[in-house]
């Protein structure tokens, strides 16, 4: 399909992001998510979780500073999408499941959740 604007593509975003279940957005601290126009060069991504999965962390120790980042790239999901529906569908399903990676779930529990 052609290109989607910034802005519609962001909308799509937003409404995945207020799906997320409420026991999964309360164990979300300093966590990012963007929006960019295309993955890092020579990589074939529609989104990319960039930190420490949460399960990976000390919870004694303070994870503060940078944030954690989810992005997800417009260009390739454009790319993907057959139509607008569809690609709301591809940005949910990406942002799912690069939020899983913070979560720290594995790819077997992110397929179980419909997340893969």
């Amino acid at each position: 399909m052609e290109l989607v604007d910034v802005e519609t593509v962001e909308q799509m975003l937003v409404v995945a992001m207020d799906e997320v279940p409420d026991h999964f957005t309360a164990a979300m601290h300093n966590v990012a998510v963007v929006l960019e126009d295309h993955p890092p060069h020579g990589e074939d991504l529609l989104g990319l979780f960039e930190g420490l999965p949460l399960t990976e962390r000390n919870p004694f120790d303070e994870h503060g500073g940078l944030p954690d980042v989810i992005t997800l790239y417009r260009v390739p999901l454009c790319d993907t999408a057959t139509d607008l529906d569809d690609l709301a569908e591809w940005v949910r399903s990406t942002f799912f499941h690069e939020l899983g990676h913070y979560l720290g779930l594995d790819e077997d529990r992110l397929h179980e959740l419909g997340w893969g």
